[in-house]
C-alpha cells in the first residue's frame, strides 16, 4: 500500500512563500475543496463564487489571498494567488505511480540500434524501432509504440498506448497521455479527375520543451518541412492539429479544437473548447477564441474573439433563427428604400432651388 504524503503547514508554508497564520506542526495529508475537506486536508480559494463556503469549511487550512483571510479565522496560508500555490503543492499529494528507473519489462521490444538511457524505464509490450533515441529519465508506459529515429528528451513521460511514428523529435520533460498519435499521415490528396492521388507526407514533428499532450490528441507529420509545436504548450484531450501547423510557445487548447492545415498560431494564445480554425491562416500572439468558434480568416490583433450565438430557450432560439433567414430579404427591402427616399429628397430638394 502507497504511504500517505504528509507535511507540516511550516514545511508548506516555506516551499511557497506563503505566509504562515496557525499551527506550524499542524499536518496536513491532502487536498481537497473547501467543502469536502476534512481536518487533515489543505484547501483553497480561488474563485469568489466559492467564498460562501468559507465560513462552514472542516478544512485543517486554507489558502488565501491576504484580502479573504481578514474575514477567516482559522489556520491559514497567505498567498497572493491561492490557485498557483495549489497547483505547486497539487504535485506533493499526486498518487500516480512513479517509474522504477531503469526497469525494462522482459515483453518490450527494442531495436538492436536504439538508444535507450539507462536511468528510462520502458513498461510491458512497448516498442522501440529501429534509431529511436530515448533520453534519461524517460518514462515509456505498456503497449506504448515509437517509431524509427524518433527522439523522446530528458524527463518525458508517456501514459500506456502513446503512439509516435517515425521521426519525431521530443523535447524535454513532455508528458503525453494515453491514446496520444504523434507524427501520423497528413490529410494530402491531389484531385485528378475525380479521383484522390495520396501524397507522401515527408516532413516530422517537432515537439518543444515542457509540452502535454491530453489524451486521443492527434499531430499529424508534415507534408515536407515539419509540424510544430513550441515550448510550453498545453493541448486537451481529443484535439486535431493537421500537417504543418505551427503553434507558438505557451499557447493553450481545450478540448475537441481542430486546426485544419498549414495555419500558424501565435504565442502566448487560448483557444477554448471546440474552436476550429481553417487552414492556411496566422493567428497573432495574445489572442483568446471562445468555445465553438470558427475562425475563417487570420487574426492580426491580440484580443477575444467569438462566432456562433450564445445558448438560449429552444423556442427564442428558433424565432432568431426565423430572423436570420429573413436578414437577406430585409437587407434588400432596406436598400430600396434608401434608394426611394434619395430619390425623394432629390425631388424636394429641386423643388425648393426652383
Amino acid at each position: 500500500m502507497m504511504a500517505v504524503p504528509a507535511f507540516t503547514l511550516g514545511q508548506l508554508a516555506e516551499r511557497l512563500g506563503a505566509t504562515l497564520h496557525g499551527a506550524a506542526d499542524k499536518m496536513i495529508t491532502g487536498l481537497a475543496t473547501l467543502h469536502e475537506a476534512g481536518p487533515d486536508q489543505l484547501s483553497f480559494l480561488a474563485n469568489p463564487q466559492y467564498r460562501k463556503y468559507l465560513a462552514a469549511t472542516r478544512a485543517g487550512a486554507v489558502l488565501l489571498t491576504p484580502t479573504d483571510a481578514q474575514s477567516y479565522s482559522g489556520d491559514a496560508l497567505l498567498i497572493a494567488n491561492p490557485y498557483l500555490a495549489y497547483a505547486q503543492l497539487s504535485h506533493l499529494f499526486d498518487p500516480k505511480p512513479q517509474a522504477i528507473a531503469g526497469l525494462v519489462h522482459p515483453t518490450a521490444v527494442i531495436a538492436a540500434d536504439a538508444v535507450v538511457d539507462a536511468s528510462a524505464s520502458v513498461g510491458a509490450y512497448a516498442v522501440i524501432e529501429s534509431g529511436a533515441q530515448i533520453a534519461a529519465g524517460v518514462a515509456i508506459g505498456a503497449h506504448c509504440f515509437v517509431g524509427a529515429r524518433t527522439v523522446i528528451g530528458e524527463g518525458g513521460w508517456l501514459a500506456p498506448r502513446v503512439t509516435l511514428y517515425h521521426d519525431v523529435r521530443i523535447g524535454k520533460r513532455v508528458v503525453i497521455q494515453s491514446g496520444a498519435v504523434i507524427g501520423g499521415e497528413g490529410f494530402g490528396f491531389a484531385n485528378e479527375k475525380g479521383v484522390w492521388q495520396k501524397i507522401a507526407q515527408i516532413g516530422g514533428v517537432s515537439i518543444g520543451d515542457d509540452v502535454e499532450i491530453g489524451s486521443n490528441t492527434t499531430i499529424d507529420r508534415g507534408a515536407l518541412a515539419d509540424t510544430l509545436i513550441g515550448n510550453g504548450v498545453k493541448l486537451d484531450n481529443q484535439i486535431m492539429i493537421a500537417h504543418n501547423v505551427q503553434v507558438g510557445d505557451h499557447t493553450a487548447m481545450a478540448a475537441c479544437v481542430g486546426i485544419s492545415g498549414s495555419t500558424k498560431i501565435g504565442k502566448h494564445c487560448m483557444l477554448a473548447g471546440g474552436v476550429g480554425l481553417v487552414g492556411h491562416i496566422e493567428i497573432c500572439d495574445g489572442v483568446f477564441i471562445t468555445g465553438m468558434t470558427m475562425v475563417t480568416r487570420s487574426i492580426t490583433e491580440p484580443g477575444a474573439y467569438s462566432s456562433g450565438t450564445a445558448m438560449q430557450p429552444a423556442a427564442e432560439w428558433k424565432k432568431s433563427v426565423a430572423r436570420i433567414r429573413q436578414l437577406d430579404d430585409m437587407a434588400r427591402r432596406l436598400q430600396q428604400l434608401e434608394k426611394r427616399l434619395a430619390a425623394v429628397t432629390a425631388a424636394g430638394d429641386a423643388a425648393s432651388d426652383a
